[in-house]
């Protein structure tokens, strides 16, 4: 019973990560950029679909199934489609800044559309394998314990990924120019940097990060027409609950929610999704009650 335990803590933990890996360009893109992008979905199951194309077998002409090599030109491609997607998000954003979120999720709920329907064109409406590469795929074992090689692996890369975003945001140039740009944008065009410019690129780092996190993520959430509604309501459920624009706090809240997901569909597998649509529900109450709205406020980033 304890080992069933512990493999479900750690389950959670991956997906926890898994859940922050495509949470983090959501919250750069919404809490930094403030643009409220429902897109974001989308380019998550890009990353999963061209992980499915580059590594399973019937979509390539080599016998090997899932190399190495073709994992990391999946996500080598993912990650330039996604950027660029992004940034041409951020061009078609320009004529429509300031007028509010509404505006935002008309646009990015057109293009999630469009791009949904583009991708069950090219790779039909049936879900995909897409498996880990072929050197990750086996077990490790620990006496009488197994646990699968690539959401270990995963576990590593996430955490890097977390602690690699958190230094570019807080220990370099790039950083220090998108925070000024949430701070005082008329004081970052003083300095003859281009707010609009800024938050392009917010966009296509977000874009490559979801895509990138598709294609980690597909060997555990694989492609499929359900797939980015599911990371895109999750996406928010992390970035909700974890503060706009927060790091810190959108690493935490994955974890939170990798765990009630984790742990709620081994005890409680009906009521897993009202629990953690329950304690979204509580934050969100508790965020907005006058005593503690001040105590609340999120600084961005953080």
């Amino acid at each position: 019973m304890a080992t069933t335990w512990g493999l479900n803590l750690v389950d959670g933990v991956a997906f926890g990560l898994l859940l922050f890996t495509a949470a983090a360009g959501l919250t750069l893109a919404f809490g930094v950029a403030d643009v409220l992008n429902l897109t974001h979905g989308t380019f998550y199951a890009l990353g999963a679909y061209t992980a499915a194309a580059f590594t399973t077998a019937a979509f390539t002409t080599t016998a090997a199934a899932a190399t190495l090599a073709g994992f990391g030109t999946a996500l080598a491609a993912a990650v330039a489609v996604g950027a660029a997607a992004g940034a041409g998000l951020g061009v078609a954003h320009l004529p429509i800044a300031g007028r509010g979120h509404l505006a935002q999720v008309m646009l990015t709920l057109g293009v999630a559309g469009i791009g949904g329907d583009l991708l069950v064109a090219v790779f039909g409406a049936d879900d995909l394998p897409a498996a880990p590469p072929t050197p990750l795929a086996g077990s490790l074992r620990a006496g009488t314990v197994s646990y699968p090689t690539y959401r270990l692996v995963f576990i590593a890369v996430g955490i890097a990924l977390a602690a690699g975003l958190h230094l570019v945001v807080y220990r370099t140039r790039a950083g220090a120019l998108v925070r000024a740009c949430v701070d005082d944008r008329p004081i970052l065009a003083t300095i003859g940097v281009r707010p609009a410019a800024v938050q392009i690129g917010v966009l296509a780092a977000a874009g490559g990060l979801a895509a990138a996190g598709g294609v980690l993520g597909a060997p555990i959430i694989g492609p499929g027409t359900g797939t980015a509604p599911a990371i895109m309501l999750l996406s928010l459920v992390v970035v909700v609950l974890g503060g706009l624009g927060s790091i810190r706090g959108a690493f935490l809240a994955a974890l939170a929610v990798g765990q009630v997901q984790t742990l709620g569909v081994a005890l409680v597998p009906g009521a897993a999704p009202f629990v953690l649509m329950a304690a979204l529900a509580v934050v969100l109450a508790v965020a907005a009650h006058p005593r503690w709205k001040t105590r609340l406020t999120v600084r961005r980033p953080a």
